[in-house]
């Protein structure tokens, strides 16, 4: 269920950007403070919004000042909206759903959620049905959507009030099979991963918890490493070898239960009889063994959000870990990284690379592949690290409007 488009406006430095056919692997390059960050909160902000409420999110981008704080430099009187288009199986039929949200101030109220609609076509002809359409607080659902044979007439609109102007519909809404488009892109929304990874998180011993998935900090490692070791032990020796291979002096890892019940990582170094406990290994060893774990997980997130990889770990690893994600997106979930690595950069496919550029304090986003010089360097044998060093990547490479 791959995101298809994103369209962001009035969401800080992204004035007005709308990014169309997205791949399922996606790189996004640029300077410093050109919005690869900001691109980025778009999600963790959805996240927020249908976890907790409008106003919650906002503060959380916006501090105090919320909403004001969010929108983008000189449009503080206009609405944030947030449009995703993706593709979803509905009775047999691959179709193209469309979830807008608008927020903005009325008086009184503060930032509310003005208009929510889901809305995506019955047949090949005509325009786009409204399943969901909410505004202020109140809206109606469409509760029997699959009965394509009907009329849009003899469609069943079931009237709703949600308790705060503040609260997602689909919030509420997808919680009920019924309302099938609703429930599918709440559980989207639910099981994005956007990586906030901490070395410190992830050392030391920890309570053993039940963990299918690695968390954002990473805290949970010795849990989701043991998971993986008892119930998904192919994957689990498959990232041990990896680690073997690729970095000097691990020679085995595993995961210990201390007198106390708590789990604790140890890693092994072939030159030593006894095992490191993680407090004494590398916060480059850490971070490749979590980023391997994130991507062994046998039920991918549909949506992984990873900022700037490379941090902490040496170049030579940055190929093999460019070729990870790109296997991770081949088995079902959609990647979205940003880099500033043009050795990570180099393993990545042209089509898969997106440049920001900021003017004005508004970001711009660029596919490298639409590009003709581009194209033509990586034909010719250049690697897109090495164009991208050569600073090719901006608005003047780009073709004439």
């Amino acid at each position: 269920m791959n995101i298809e488009t994103i369209r962001v406006k009035n969401f800080k430095a992204l004035r007005d950007v709308e990014i169309i056919n997205i791949p399922a692997y996606c790189v996004f390059v640029g300077r410093n403070g050109t919005g690869k960050t900001t691109l980025f909160r778009v999600f963790a902000f959805l996240k927020n919004c249908l976890a907790k409420n409008v106003r919650t999110a906002l503060n959380i981008e916006g501090g105090r000042n919320g909403l004001r704080e969010v929108l983008s430099r000189g449009h503080d009187k206009e609405d944030l909206e947030i449009e995703i288009q993706f593709r979803l199986d509905i009775a047999g039929t691959n179709r193209l759903v469309t979830y807008r949200l608008e927020i903005g101030e009325v008086a009184g109220k503060g930032a509310i959620v003005k208009r929510e609609i889901l809305r995506y076509k019955r047949g090949r002809h005509g325009s786009p049905f409204h399943f969901i359409d909410f505004a202020l607080g109140e809206g109606y659902a469409i509760n029997n959507e699959e009965d394509f044979d009907k009329s849009d007439s003899e469609l069943t609109r079931e009237s709703q009030k949600l308790d705060s102007e503040e609260t997602l519909a689909i919030k509420g809404l997808g919680q009920f099979e019924r309302f099938k488009a609703a429930s599918a892109f709440r559980q989207l929304i639910e099981n994005w991963h956007i990586s906030d990874f901490h070395i410190n998180s992830a050392r030391g011993d920890k309570e053993e918890e039940d963990a299918e998935h690695l968390s954002p900090s990473g805290d949970n490692l010795p849990s989701m490493a043991r998971y993986l070791y008892e119930k998904h032990s192919e994957a689990f020796d498959s990232i041990k070898r990896r680690m073997q291979e690729r970095v000097p002096g691990v020679s085995d890892i595993a995961v210990t239960v201390t007198e106390d019940g708590r789990l604790l990582m140890r890693y092994r170094d072939g030159a030593f009889v006894d095992p490191f406990i993680d407090k004494n290994v590398s916060d480059g060893t850490i971070k490749m063994f979590a980023y391997l774990v994130l991507l062994a997980d046998p039920k991918p997130h549909p949506i992984l959000c990873v900022e700037e990889p490379e941090n902490q770990l040496y170049p030579e690893l940055m190929a093999v870990l460019a070729e990870e994600f790109q296997q991770y997106s081949e088995r079902g979930g959609q990647v979205f990284v940003s880099s500033h690595s043009p050795d990570f950069l180099n393993a990545v496919p042209l089509e898969s690379i997106f440049w920001l550029e900021k003017e004005n304090g508004s970001t711009s986003v660029h596919r490298a592949a639409e590009v003709p010089l581009l194209v033509r360097l990586i034909k010719g044998g250049d690697l897109p690290g090495q164009v991208w060093n050569q600073g090719l990547f901006n608005s003047k490479t780009l073709p004439p409007q």
